[in-house]
């Protein structure tokens, strides 16, 4: 019988399952004593049947300029993470209180400013943004709500501690992986989640139809909603096309809608069918070739008209781009303050900003020591990690921050937590972890319970992203109750 966790080092990092070497944290006893149990056999068996599991069901993404093929399977790693009830139920409140700042954000500064005539943040912030839409200042979205869906990524310190490495409020995508490793390790370990008392995830694409319908046009008691994708090249096509099909409603591409008087239709085999709310997986610059880029197929001409005329409702609204802006992260404790009176629950990585006179002399000294990002790329692009670069890299990484300094930001290496992942079929082994967390705003905020965990499968990678080199685990948070007591393992 095989100890999978015997040459297990923890190394200098907090790792989620060993408090020290050979210590299991209390939440992961039942795990460790399962695994111990396992023949390596068993455990490979598992393993295939959770891989032939994503291959039938498509579970894919793309990778752009990759040589080997731009569609890959998405790496999966047997191990969950498992989060105890009371530091998930801070992890909540944390969120919450964040997704709250940031809407309250957006609706001041697309309206009065107040947060920039107070100095809390300084107006060129704002105004040299790239993702900041002046031309729809003074605009009321439905609700008042901005960022319906907002998927904000937590990591861990050396010391355990959360911290909030950025927001993605546009468009953020790999809620389908989360549903479907579910599936995945119910399959594969069908009485070890109820053994822990797992809390579902299953209720979050009804959820997520929910909220779409909450924003509708008042007076449409069952409206009609549709997922518009960029089309099957989209990297998170598969994604898509799981939500639409989960919800219940279309899925259109720019060429399925046409906007005419005022009002948006989707094109069917019927005729034409009023269209009420669209959730777009698609970025403001595409939305509509007549007031956007001019170049863009994948929208509809006419679509910000009908937005305006509030008879179609976005999700996300248009304009919220602003607040992924690495930039704009910075203030985001600040905005805490300043709007709710409150201090952090989650706190963000210490951050410099290139265009501050005093980090910006700082970052070009240090910076083989600092992560540096830019502030507007997503997926692990447009970043250097200095310590892992090179001299040459470092040194392009200046300049780049010399020519524009509004567009980077660097931040101290954090030692990202570790989790247990069983690597290049060998042996357990320590992989870096980041936490992907959803957070839906309707009528009232909802959170699936756990969300994404990206792990870095790359020896000593601090990149999680699947892009990368990324896979993911299930996350696991566990109810309020005790586990029950030891019963039949699968």
């Amino acid at each position: 019988m095989p100890d999978f966790f015997r040459d297990y080092e923890v190394g200098g990092f907090y790792d989620e399952m060993f408090a020290a070497p050979g210590v299991v944290r209390p939440h992961y006893s039942k795990l460790l004593e399962r695994f111990k149990q396992m023949e390596r056999e068993e455990f490979d068996r598992k393993r295939s049947l959770a891989a032939s599991t994503f291959l039938t069901q498509g579970i894919t993404f793309t990778v752009y300029n990759d040589d080997q093929g731009t569609e890959r399977i998405f790496p999966f790693d047997l191990i969950p993470r498992i989060i105890p009830a009371q530091e998930w139920e801070t992890v909540e409140r944390g969120l919450v209180q964040r997704i709250t700042a940031l809407n309250l954000f957006l609706h001041d500064i697309y309206h009065s400013q107040s947060i920039l005539r107070d100095g809390v943040i300084p107006k060129n912030i704002i105004w040299e943004a790239v993702h900041f839409r002046p031309e729809f200042m003074h605009f009321d979205v439905p609700r008042n709500i901005y960022i319906h869906i907002c998927g904000t990524d937590l990591i861990r310190d050396g010391d355990g501690n959360y911290l909030v490495l950025e927001d993605n409020a546009r468009c953020p995508s790999g809620v389908s992986y989360v549903l479907e490793n579910r599936q995945a390790m119910k399959r594969v370990f069908p009485t070890l989640l109820a053994q822990h008392r797992v809390r579902p995830v299953e209720d979050y694409s009804q959820e997520l139809l929910n909220v779409l319908r909450y924003v509708a046009p008042e007076g449409k008691p069952d409206p009609t909603v549709v997922l518009l994708t960029p089309g099957v090249y989209n990297s998170a096509y598969f994604e898509h096309s799981f939500l639409a099909r989960s919800m219940g409603i279309e899925i259109v591409e720019g060429r399925d809608l046409v906007a005419r008087d005022g009002c948006v239709f989707m094109r069917t085999t019927k005729g034409e069918k009023a269209v009420d709310v669209i959730y777009r997986r698609i970025n403001d610059d595409y939305l509509d070739p007549q007031v956007f880029r001019k170049d863009s197929g994948l929208g509809v001409p006419g679509l910000v008209k009908a937005y305006r005329e509030g008879n179609v409702s976005l999700a996300n609204a248009i304009g919220t781009g602003i607040a992924d802006d690495k930039v704009v992260y910075h203030f985001v404790p600040k905005m805490i303050r300043y709007y709710l009176g409150e201090d952090p629950i989650l706190p963000n990585v210490p951050t410099y900003l290139a265009s501050e006179k005093s980090d910006f002399a700082y970052i070009l000294e240090h910076i083989e020591e600092l992560v540096v990002k830019a502030a507007n790329e997503s997926g692990g692009y447009g970043m250097l990690i200095g310590p892992q670069s090179t001299r040459a890299e470092c040194d392009e990484f200046r300049e780049r921050v010399r020519a524009n300094p509004r567009d980077y930001v660097a931040q101290p290496v954090v030692p990202l937590s570790r989790a247990p992942s069983f690597c290049d079929d060998t042996a357990m082994e320590g992989r870096h972890v980041d936490l992907r967390p959803y957070i839906l705003y309707g009528e009232k905020v909802t959170i699936v319970p756990g969300g994404l965990t990206r792990v870095a499968l790359r020896r000593g990678s601090l990149v999680v992203n699947s892009s990368q080199g990324g896979g993911s685990k299930d996350t696991w948070i566990l109810d309020q109750d005790e586990p029950p007591a030891n019963g039949t393992t699968t």
